[in-house]
């Protein structure tokens, strides 16, 4: 039989308990039947699970953190391609590039898109092949005014002309410096059609050889159109073709960055 304790209903069988027993009696009863379905649903793993989920973690931290560095990368890639596309534009309006030109006198020329040097070719009377090897500009020199003052600057072409008179024929190669309207002959040699040897013997410098000497190479290049007014063309050409190359760097720079 259980005995009753402080705080906590009689429920003895034998004792006949009071109508306000009773009462608070079917109180409790009903009670307990309310709260063992709520326990059951508080405590059950159906319910905890989505409660965890409810707060932050290390994952949804990290997610945070990839997420501003990715909008700071596409607002740094954003930022160049609009000053590439600002320069592109700036460089068609102002000054744009022509159409390059695929001949000059007697000679085809090849533009070489992409790279930094043009080919001219010809043939002359029935035996030699002409091909000239052009730079663009690789060097400079300034030029004093009256004044003596450095206000201007002369730029520097390099090209190499190589005239062969067969498949087979070895190679006379003639180094030659293009200045704004002028050309200067630096050396000249004969080589092997093959190239075989890896340091040949070039001569002394072109300007060290008897005055007379030079006069004549100078008059043998003449003789095929390898004079002065190459020069005007070479540097006219190079302008052109540098602005151009510039334009194409920027639209290869901004298409690599567009990509995803």
């Amino acid at each position: 039989m259980l005995k009753p304790q402080s705080g906590i209903l009689n429920l003895n069988p034998n004792e006949n308990p009071s109508p306000k027993k009773q009462q608070l009696s079917r109180q409790a009863a009903s009670m307990a039947w309310l709260i063992r379905p709520l326990r059951r649903t508080l405590f059950s793993p159906s319910l905890r699970t989505p409660l965890l989920h409810q707060h932050p973690n290390s994952t949804s931290f990290s997610n945070s953190r990839n997420y501003i560095s990715d909008m700071r990368k596409s607002a740094f890639q954003d930022n160049i391609l609009r000053l590439l596309r600002k320069e592109i534009q700036y460089e068609h309006d102002h000054c744009p590039p022509k159409q390059p030109t695929t001949r000059f006198n007697s000679f085809t020329v090849d533009d070489r898109s992409g790279e930094q040097w043009i080919r001219l070719k010809r043939k002359f009377g029935e035996k030699e092949d002409i091909t000239i090897d052009v730079t663009m500009f690789d060097g400079s020199v300034p030029v004093p005014d009256s004044g003596q003052v450095q206000s201007d600057e002369q730029l520097h072409i390099t090209f190499i002309v190589n005239i062969s008179k067969g498949d087979d024929s070895d190679v006379l190669e003639i180094v030659c410096s293009a200045w704004p309207n002028t050309i200067d002959i630096q050396k000249f040699y004969v080589r092997g059609c093959n190239r075989t040897a890896n340091h040949p013997y070039t001569g002394p410098e072109f300007k060290e050889l008897d005055e007379q000497l030079q006069d004549s190479l100078y008059e043998f290049l003449e003789e095929r159109s390898i004079n002065d007014g190459l020069a005007i063309f070479l540097h006219e050409y190079m302008k052109n073709k540098d602005k151009t190359e510039f334009i194409r760097w920027l639209q290869t720079v901004k298409s690599h960055i567009e990509k995803k």
